[in-house]
């Protein structure tokens, strides 16, 4: 076996090195058992891996967690698209069939821009803990399927929040998403983790922006705004609430490519 194409890319990435949120991604001929495509992902210790495979229809993602398949992963299906329309199909766009529908993304300028299904979160009731878990004061809390956004007062709050990870992972909701909106050029900023999927910390999340695009486009009275993720690698995020989907922007930085062989 001569092995498959992999790729290490830093999606959302500022300008400097060492930003944005690292994902792998291995094109493979077609699909291998999950099991494997599972042990990869432990393996590469990063917060998703991006499997891809070219079918009949068009091209398919999945995305892999150390420790779970996940049903959506924006910075990896970022690095994906960057993978596919510079190395493997130069172009401008392309389409994803994944868990999650059809994931379109385009090249904007310098940018990569992906087309994901808006995920609107509702307020919900605080859950118990909720303040000594984050050790902040909280504004509000909202929720969806699989998220708890819990808003805060100020970036400066977000920025300096260590949470208890015991708590966090003991959470009605799988991820919990930490918010407040933000100062100058920049709109909202945001903190995501989900020990439960076996991410402490995510560096910039992609998906995260799908629950809070529409949340601060409502909030703040404006479709389009810049986000950032204060993780310490850190990341900005262009967002634009349409409707149903939201439009999500980010910088790509190549940082390894190389064979994977099993």
């Amino acid at each position: 076996m001569t092995g498959f194409p992999f790729w290490h890319v830093d999606a959302f990435a500022d300008a400097a090195p060492f930003t944005g949120n690292p994902a792998a991604v291995v094109v493979l001929p077609d699909w291998r058992p999950e099991d494997w495509m599972q042990g990869v992902a432990a393996q590469n210790a990063l917060s998703e891996t991006a499997f891809v495979v070219k079918e009949a229809g068009g091209w398919r993602v999945r995305w892999f967690t150390p420790k779970v398949e996940v049903d959506l992963c924006g910075h990896a299906t970022l690095a994906a698209a960057w993978v596919v329309l510079t190395h493997v199909e130069p172009g401008d766009e392309v389409v994803f069939a994944s868990k999650s529908g059809p994931l379109t993304v385009t090249r904007d300028g310098g940018r990569l821009v992906l087309d994901f299904p808006a995920n609107a979160p509702r307020p919900t009731v605080f859950p118990e803990d909720i303040e000594r878990i984050l050790a902040k004061p909280v504004r509000e809390v909202l929720a969806t399927k699989d998220h708890l956004l819990c808003v805060l007062d100020s970036a400066d709050a977000v920025a300096a929040l260590v949470p208890d990870m015991a708590g966090v992972a003991s959470l009605s909701r799988r991820a919990l998403i930490v918010t407040a909106p933000g100062a100058g050029e920049v709109d909202f900023v945001s903190r995501f983790f989900a020990p439960r999927w076996g991410v402490v910390e995510d560096p910039v999340t992609g998906s995260a922006h799908c629950v809070l695009a529409p949340f601060w486009a409502k909030r703040l009275g404006k479709a389009a705004l810049v986000a950032r993720q204060l993780s310490r690698r850190g990341g900005t995020l262009w967002v634009e609430d349409r409707g149903e989907r939201v439009c999500i922007g980010g910088h790509v930085r190549p940082f390894v490519a190389g064979t994977l062989r099993p």
